[in-house]
């Protein structure tokens, strides 16, 4: 019994560590979608040889990827408090290792089947680039949560 009490208090702090993790609201959805967007089109750069493509990218829509890292910086904020430059820095580099493995599992069919993303992306409206990755499958090394309807109108309601 002895042992048993440490090992399920551990088990209990680790869920509530995890139920500490705020929902992700629409714009804490949406960055991690273009975060996820932006990653794969760096791994298309450097495995498909496009880097000029990617620059432009970049160039095009750095407001809008500026806006979204702010974002995606206030949900790691929320969710680990003095801990989440660095998770937030965990955050990025599993991303790119995830997207990575994704296009080696790919093998040479990765650059014929993902270069034309560069081609659908500069074709989007300012502002298109969420809604654009929330129609794609982009690899996530975390799961999140959404919140449901009535946490985010009162999380929008504190914020008024």
């Amino acid at each position: 019994m002895r042992l048993i009490a440490p090992a399920l208090a551990a088990v209990v702090a680790t869920v509530s560590i995890a139920a500490a993790e705020p929902c992700a609201r629409p714009a804490d959805l949406a960055a991690f979608g273009v975060a996820g967007l932006k990653t794969h089109l760096m791994v298309v750069a450097l495995s498909c040889s496009q880097q000029d493509r990617y620059n432009e990218f970049v160039h095009r829509y750095q407001g809008e990827l500026v806006s979204h890292e702010r974002a995606l910086h206030g949900y790691f904020g929320r969710a680990y408090g003095g801990r989440a430059q660095s998770m937030h820095d965990d955050y990025i580099t599993n991303l790119a290792n995830t997207q990575s493995q994704s296009g080696i599992h790919q093998g040479t069919l990765f650059c014929r089947q993902n270069v034309g993303m560069f081609d659908e992306v500069m074709a989007l409206a300012k502002g298109g680039l969420a809604p654009y990755a929330a129609g794609k499958v982009l690899d996530q090394p975390m799961a999140l949560v959404a919140c449901p309807a009535e946490v985010r109108t009162a999380q929008a309601a504190t914020k008024r």
